[in-house]
C-alpha cells in the first residue's frame, strides 16, 4: 500500500517528492500516460530500475492456450493477453562514461509531476555519479490526446558545476523481460518473447522497428526521430537490429550549457495492413508530430484538455486529497478511452497488463456512463466496437444453443477468453449491460443517428438472446435460469433479480426501438410478432421477493442459504476467492460485490425508497467487497437510502483505490471502473442523477457532513450543465444552450441560460447505523484522518 505521504495534495496534480524505489510498480501505474491508443507506464526513463515495464497498443495481442484437466463443448480454445509492445520511452545517459542509475552515486533531490491540465509527466532530478560528476535532468513525456499515433519526451541535461562527456543513447526495444507473474488469476500471464522481428532501418535522427505477434500475427510498427540542440561539436548518429534501434547522442556540456533532446514516437499496428503501409502509417505520424513541434504538441494537449474539464470538472470542498483524488480519476478514465476509436476500453486501460489487459462488463456499466456525459463521442466509438463484434457474439450464442448475441465475460478482440464458465459464460447479464450502455448513451446525447446505426442492432440482438435464454413456467411466469449476476461468489443461480430486472430493461428498450426504426429493424428480420414476445417476456418476469424478511433475495434462495462466517475470517484470508474453494462460497451468504444494490442503483423504479432501505441494509451487511467495482455503488446506494457519512466513506475509498493502493495491486495497471466510479460516487450518489423512464433528467442532491460543497459539470443532449450543491441548497446552471428541463427531487424545473435555479434541499430520511462484515469495514476509515475527513 502506497502511504498517504507517497504524494502531495494539490488540486490539479499528483507530485511525488523523492524516489521509493519499493514502490515503483504502483507509481508506474499512477504516471501511465495513455490516449486509448497507446500506453505508456510511467517507467523512469532510463529504464532501471523498474517493477514492470509497458508499452501497450489497445488490442495488439497474443494468443495463448486455454488449459483444461477435462474439456467440455463449449469452452473457449485459446486466450488473448495484451503485449508489452516495442519501448520507446528509453533514454539512457552516460557521464563520463558512467550510466546514469538512480541506485548508485547520490540521487539528491527527485520529483515526478502527473500535470492533470497540462497532460504530461514531469520528472526533475539531481544526480551525482559515482566518481563525482552532478547533473541535472528534466524530462517531460506525453502521449497525445491530439496526435493519435504519438507520444512524445522532452529531455534536458545540464552539467552542475564542472564540465562532463555526455553519451546519451535513445533507443526502440522490443521483447524486454519481464518479471515472473504469480498464481493470483488476475495478474496477465507473461508471455516469452511474442515479438518476431519482420524490418528495421535508420537514418541520421531515427529508426523504425517492425514486429508481429508469434500466433496472433498482428503487425505493429514503432518509429522514433529526434530534435538535438546542444552545444558545438554535439554528434549524434543512429543504429537499428532486430529488437534494438539506437540513437546515439554525444556532447562536452560546459557549466552553464544544455543538452536538449525532444524525441517523437510514433505507433501503429493492424491485423490486415503490410508492412510497407505500416511504415508509411508511422513515419507521416512522424513528420506530423515534427511539424507541430514539442511546443506545437503541449499548446494542443492543453487545449484539449481544457475542453475535458469544461465540461467534466468534480469539485470537492472539504478534503483536499478526495479532490485531487477525483480529478486523477477522470483524467484517467479519459486518457482509457478518449481515441480508443471503435476498440475496447480494458480494465487496467492501458496502465498495465493486468486481467491480461481484458475488457469486461465494467466498462459498460461503470465507464461508459462517466463518457457519455462528458466525452459522448468517446462512449459511441466503445459501443460502436461492440457492434463490430457482433457476428462473433451471434456466433457465440449459437455455439451455446440460443438466439441472439452471447458477447463474451472478458476479451480483448470480441472471443470468450474465459476459461472458468460459472464466472464467465454463465454471467449472461454482460449482454444486458451492453444494451443498457446504449440506452443510457441514446438517453444522454439525444443522437438518433446514434441509435438507429449502432443502439437498434445491439438491443435487438441481445433482446433475442433474453428471450431464448428464459422461458414461461407453467404460472405463466418468466424465468432465466441457471446464471451468475455481478456478485462473482453466487454463481449458476435462478432468477437473478440484477439480470432478470436488466433483461426486462433491455427487452422493452428493444421493442420501443424497433417502433422508432421500423424500416432498420426490418433489415435484422424482425417482425411485430417477435417485439410482441418480448413485451411478453418482460411484464411476466419474475423479480423474487422473501416476505419473511421482507427484502428482495439476490435471486432465488438466496436468503435461505447459511450466511458466511465473517468472526472466523481472519483479515489476510481476504479477497476468499484466493483462500476458499468456490464450492463454499457459492453456498453461502457472502457477497463479493454489489449485485441487488446494483440492480437498485440501474433499475430504481423496480423498487419502493422502503425497499431499497431494507434491502440496503441487509446487503451492507454481507458484502466483503473483494472487489474494487463495488464501493461505487453502495456509494450510490448510501447517499439514496440517507447515509451519508458511509456514502462519503465509500467515495473516498473507490477514489482512493490507486492513490493510495488499497488494493494492493495497483502494480498491475490501475483499476478505471473503480476511478469511472468516483464520478458515479459523487454525481449519482450526492447528487442524485437518475435518468427518468419518459427520458427526463433527474438530481436529489444532498451533502454529506464532511463536505462543504460539491459542484460537477456534465453534457446533455447538446447543452452543458452545471450543478452546486451546498448543505441546503442546490444551483442549476446551464452553461451552454437555451432551455432545459430537469426533476429537482420530485419538482420540475426549467433552466434558461439567463440565470442559474436554486431549490432547497429537503432533509436525509431517518436512518440507523449500518454494520459491514467483520473487518470489512470501508477501507477510507483506515486512512489517517485527514483524508476520510
Amino acid at each position: 500500500m502506497i502511504e498517504q505521504r507517497q504524494f502531495a495534495i494539490e488540486p490539479w496534480a499528483v507530485r511525488e517528492s523523492g524516489l521509493d524505489l519499493t514502490a515503483l510498480g504502483q507509481t508506474e501505474s499512477v504516471f501511465a500516460l495513455a490516449n486509448g491508443h497507446i500506453g505508456l507506464r510511467g517507467n523512469l526513463d532510463e529504464g532501471d530500475p523498474h517493477a514492470l515495464p509497458g508499452s501497450y497498443l489497445n488490442s495488439f495481442y497474443e494468443l495463448r492456450p486455454l488449459p483444461y484437466p477435462e474439456g467440455g463443448y463449449g469452452y473457449p480454445e485459446s486466450g488473448q493477453t495484451i503485449i508489452n509492445v516495442t519501448n520507446g520511452k528509453l533514454i539512457r545517459l552516460l557521464v563520463d562514461d558512467e550510466p546514469l542509475d538512480v541506485r548508485y552515486g547520490e540521487l539528491r533531490s527527485h520529483e515526478r509531476v502527473l500535470d492533470l491540465r497540462a497532460g504530461t509527466l514531469t520528472r526533475r532530478f539531481e544526480w551525482v555519479s559515482p566518481a563525482g560528476k552532478a547533473v541535472r535532468v528534466t524530462s517531460q513525456r506525453l502521449v497525445s490526446l491530439v496526435q493519435r499515433a504519438v507520444a512524445a519526451i522532452n529531455y534536458d541535461v545540464e552539467t552542475v558545476d564542472v564540465p562532463v562527456l555526455l553519451v546519451l543513447q535513445s533507443e526502440l526495444f522490443a521483447n524486454e523481460q519481464l518479471p515472473p507473474t504469480t498464481d493470483d488469476p488476475r495478474v496477465a500471464a507473461v508471455l516469452s518473447e511474442p515479438l518476431v522481428a519482420e524490418q528495421h532501418r535508420c537514418n541520421d535522427t531515427g529508426a523504425t522497428l517492425m514486429h508481429r505477434a508469434r500466433h496472433s500475427g498482428l503487425r505493429m510498427a514503432a518509429a522514433m526521430d529526434h530534435e538535438v540542440i546542444g552545444p558545438s561539436r554535439t554528434e549524434f548518429h543512429s543504429e537499428a537490429r532486430e529488437d534494438v534501434a539506437r540513437t546515439t547522442v554525444i556532447c562536452r556540456l560546459e557549466p552553464g550549457q544544455r543538452l536538449r533532446v525532444v524525441k517523437y514516437l510514433a505507433y501503429g499496428w493492424s491485423s490486415q495492413r503490410t508492412f510497407p503501409a505500416l511504415n508509411d502509417q508511422v513515419r507521416a505520424a512522424l513528420a506530423a508530430a515534427r511539424y507541430t513541434g514539442w511546443t506545437g504538441l503541449t499548446t494542443e494537449q492543453r487545449r484539449y484538455l481544457d475542453d475535458f474539464w469544461a465540461a467534466a470538472d468534480v469539485e470537492v470542498e472539504g478534503n483536499a486529497q478526495l479532490q485531487q483524488a477525483v480529478r486523477f480519476a477522470l483524467f484517467h478514465v479519459l486518457q482509457a478511452g478518449a481515441r480508443a476509436e471503435q476498440r475496447c476500453i480494458a480494465a487496467k486501460g492501458l496502465t498495465g497488463p493486468g486481467y491480461d489487459g481484458h475488457t469486461f462488463w465494467d466498462t459498460e456499466t461503470f465507464v461508459l456512463p462517466v463518457l457519455s456525459h462528458t466525452v459522448p463521442d468517446a462512449a459511441a466509438d466503445a459501443l460502436r466496437w461492440r457492434q463490430r463484434t457482433l457476428s462473433l457474439a451471434i456466433e457465440r450464442a449459437g455455439q451455446l444453443g440460443l438466439a441472439g448475441a452471447a458477447f463474451p465475460w472478458r476479451t480483448i478482440r470480441g472471443q470468450e477468453c474465459s476459461g472458468y464458465w460459472p464466472a464467465g459464460t454463465a454471467a449472461f447479464h454482460v449482454n444486458a449491460d451492453i444494451a443498457d450502455a446504449a440506452i443510457r448513451h441514446v438517453t444522454a446525447t439525444g443522437d438518433t443517428d446514434f441509435e438507429c446505426d449502432i443502439a437498434l442492432e445491439l438491443l435487438v440482438q441481445t433482446a433475442r438472446l433474453w428471450r431464448s435464454l428464459g422461458h414461461h413456467d407453467m404460472q405463466g411466469n418468466f424465468r432465466i435460469d441457471g446464471v451468475t449476476g455481478p456478485d462473482e461468489y453466487s454463481a449458476v443461480a435462478d432468477n437473478n433479480v440484477y439480470t432478470n430486472l436488466m433483461a426486462q430493461r433491455n427487452l422493452r428498450a428493444a421493442a420501443a426501438a424497433v417502433e422508432r426504426h421500423l424500416e432498420k429493424a426490418a433489415t435484422f428480420g424482425v417482425d411485430a410478432e417477435e417485439t410482441a414476445s418480448w413485451r411478453d417476456a418482460a411484464a411476466a418476469m419474475i423479480v423474487p421477493y422473501d416476505e419473511k424478511l421482507d427484502v428482495h433475495p439476490q435471486a432465488e434462495g438466496f436468503t435461505e442459504h447459511a450466511v458466511w462466517d465473517f468472526a472466523g475470517t481472519a483479515p489476510e484470508q481476504y479477497p476468499l476467492l484466493l483462500h476458499f474453494p468456490y464450492f463454499d462460497l457459492y453456498r453461502k451468504q457472502v457477497v463479493k460485490q454489489a449485485d441487488l444494490v446494483l440492480a437498485m442503483h440501474l433499475c430504481p423504479e423496480a423498487f419502493t425508497a422502503e425497499q431499497k432501505a431494507r434491502n440496503f441494509a441487509y446487503y451492507e451487511r454481507i458484502t466483503v467487497r473483494d472487489s474494487s467495482l463495488s464501493a461505487a455503488t453502495q456509494a450510490v446506494l448510501a447517499a439514496e437510502t440517507g447515509h451519508l457519512d458511509l456514502a462519503y466513506e465509500y467515495l473516498c475509498e473507490t477514489a482512493l483505490m490507486d492513490l493510495a493502493d488499497l488494493a494492493r495491486n495497483t502494480a498491475h495497471g490501475l483499476h478505471i471502473a473503480s476511478l469511472a466510479g468516483a464520478w458515479s460516487a459523487v454525481v449519482a450518489g450526492f447528487g442524485g442523477l437518475r435518468h427518468l423512464n419518459d427520458g427526463g433528467l433527474a438530481f436529489a442532491p444532498r451533502l454529506p457532513g464532511a463536505l462543504t460543497r460539491i459542484s460537477f459539470r456534465l453534457r446533455w443532449r447538446g447543452q452543458r450543465l452545471r450543478v452546486e450543491i451546498t448543505s441546503g441548497q442546490a444551483e442549476y446552471q446551464l452553461l451552454d444552450g437555451t432551455l432545459l428541463e430537469l426533476s429537482h427531487h420530485g419538482q420540475l424545473i426549467t433552466l434558461s441560460a439567463e440565470s442559474p435555479v436554486v431549490q432547497p434541499i429537503p432533509p436525509p430520511p431517518p436512518t440507523d447505523r449500518l454494520t459491514q462484515p467483520v473487518g470489512r469495514e470501508p477501507l477510507a476509515r483506515r486512512l489517517p484522518d485527514d483524508t476520510a475527513s
